[in-house]
């Protein structure tokens, strides 16, 4: 049992009776690399050699301020897609303060359900979580916390799709950005 246990702490994947866990195949790769640029951290997965360790250092080290850019980069896009919206509905229908109340209202509500309401309906499907925890997880994740206790694809009893991981490292990107949005005009209500 100690054996099973150290390999599968060394990345070996179970093949035979049980479900892989596919740590360092493409996707469980994929998402190491989002969780480490974006500094989540989850704790479940890391390098185990020292070359592993250095590689890992160097990318962070240039893979967190590229994903700083990145997350800037989206997040300015998104605020222009709802800019451009409100100044359409203020063009047509002769609105001033109110389209960009309304667009902005719609942009959160949007956000909500993309980011942190439905996602939980995912994971409750693939992880088996109730959507509270599922609720739990895509807030701790979107705000970086990432404290490890709830992971996806992480399940042995459990086979995930080969799309699960990639989308969710997408989700947690984009969700990021809105997020950080979010947070800036609630710094901006508070000020």
């Amino acid at each position: 049992l100690q054996g099973i246990i150290q390999a599968y702490k060394s990345g070996i994947t179970l093949q035979g009776n049980t479900t892989s866990l596919g740590r360092w195949d493409f996707s469980g790769s994929f998402f190491f690399s989002i969780s480490a640029i974006t500094t989540i951290g989850y704790g479940n997965l890391s390098p185990s050699t020292a070359v592993g360790r250095i590689f890992c250092i160097v990318f962070a080290l240039f893979g967190i301020p590229l994903n700083l850019v990145l997350l800037n980069e989206i997040g300015q896009l998104m605020l222009l897609g709802v800019q451009h919206c409100a100044r359409r509905l203020e063009e047509v229908f002769h609105w001033q303060n109110k389209a960009s109340f309304l667009v902005k209202t719609c942009a959160l509500v949007i956000g909500l359900l993309l980011f942190l309401l439905l996602p939980p309906l995912l994971f409750s499907d693939k992880e088996g979580w109730s959507y509270e925890e599922g609720f739990y997880y895509s807030f701790i994740t979107l705000s970086t916390i990432g404290f490890g206790d709830y992971v996806i694809g992480m399940n042995p009893d459990r086979t995930y799709p080969s799309w699960y991981k990639n989308v969710i490292s997408l989700w947690i990107l984009f969700g990021m950005a809105w997020l950080a949005l979010v947070i800036k005009f609630c710094i901006n209500i508070l000020e």
